[in-house]
């Protein structure tokens, strides 16, 4: 297995500088001093929107002291418009949003903020690093970078908790996470409540655990690179044809991996 990484460092400098954006700024002074759960996902039929928006809804209704005084901002850019299955899964989606703040909402707070477009990718580190709760619950899903982004953008002295689908790839190196099935609204509802109300000394011991294992994997580990040189060199060495080579996929061509702008 050959985990895809990402720029941890790059991540911190584009998070930490966005942040005199007019577009962050006008976000956190939406937020009036409210705790924030994010999640960025493609409309996909693969990343659990409705789910996690049930979950959510649960969550607000076993924990009605957290009503008014926390938002959901789930960004979800368009993808593939122009086929009707996905206008219905828009539809959707937008009908779940919907059911949760027409029965939670007030004059002065909208529980999910749900937008379905797309921010430029700095702008969307500095939200990620605002926010006390990361959401990323694919029902069926790659490796999901965005979990791995939300860690790098964070805050090390005061960072936010991810909340992490057992089904994604990123799972098995963010270990750190809250991980759930997302498929269970009672333990995601569950989940994100000890997100919000978990202590800073759990948070922080949590992130350097996923912040080292970012590390360790940043971007193409050197050992990749390394492996891909010698596999290279072999096919050098028997002078395999081009037709070969295509046919010996080599790990590192042959994983499956998503965008992470966004996923």
């Amino acid at each position: 297995m050959f985990p895809i990484g990402v720029d941890v460092d790059g991540v911190q400098r584009e998070a930490t500088e966005a942040q005199t954006s007019e577009a962050y700024k006008r976000m956190v002074a939406g937020l009036l001093g409210r705790r924030l759960m994010i999640g960025v996902d493609r409309l996909d039929y693969s990343k659990g929107l409705v789910e996690r928006f049930r979950a959510y809804e649960r969550f607000l209704e076993k924990h009605p002291d957290s009503q008014n005084r926390v938002t959901f901002l789930q960004i979800a850019p368009l993808s593939r418009s122009d086929v009707r299955a996905y206008s219905a899964i828009r539809q959707e989606r937008e009908q779940a949003a919907g059911r949760t703040n027409g029965r939670f909402a007030d004059t002065d707070w909208t529980p999910i903020r749900y937008l379905n477009r797309n921010f430029p990718h700095d702008v969307l580190m500095s939200f990620l690093r605002s926010a006390l709760v990361g959401i990323v619950t694919p029902v069926r899903d790659g490796m999901n970078l965005v979990a791995k982004e939300f860690v790098a953008a964070q805050d090390a002295s005061d960072p936010g908790v991810l909340i992490l689908s057992t089904l994604a790839g990123a799972a098995r190196e963010l270990t750190g996470a809250l991980q759930v099935n997302p498929y269970d609204a009672r333990a995601m509802g569950n989940a994100i409540e000890m997100a919000f109300n978990m202590p800073l000394a759990e948070r922080r011991d949590r992130h350097q655990q996923m912040l080292d294992a970012l590390r360790r994997n940043d971007i193409i580990p050197s050992r990749c690179a390394s492996e891909l040189v010698v596999w290279l060199e072999a096919c050098n060495r028997r002078s395999i044809s081009r037709s070969s080579i295509r046919t010996t996929a080599h790990p590192l061509f042959s994983m499956r991996v998503n965008s992470s702008d966004p996923q």
